[in-house]
């Protein structure tokens, strides 16, 4: 007789995506990262920094572990590029 086995799959982690408030970066230059990199619409990318400026970090969104490090080294990237020291980071869920 043969026995029966199931299979676990287990499902990939997720990644939060941590924006943080610094002195020196512009609001507007958030937004437009928020924008451009997370792809998130003008409203929301305003609440996000908003909330940032307010709260002194947000999480921007989950996303598998090679999106997270993509996105937060593009982002990271973009802020350099301008002299802004404008920190992301991820971390497990």
């Amino acid at each position: 007789m043969r026995e029966k086995t199931r299979e676990f799959t287990d499902f990939p982690r997720h990644y939060k995506v941590i924006i943080y408030n610094d002195d020196f970066t512009p609001m507007d230059f958030v937004v437009q990262l928020l924008i451009d990199v997370f792809l998130k619409p003008r409203s929301e990318a305003v609440a996000i920094m908003l909330a940032v400026h307010e709260q002194g970090q947000m999480v921007v969104g989950l996303y598998g572990l090679d999106m997270a490090v993509s996105m937060v080294r593009r982002a990271t990237d973009m802020a350099r590029a301008e002299g802004y020291p404008l920190r992301l980071a991820y971390e497990p869920e």
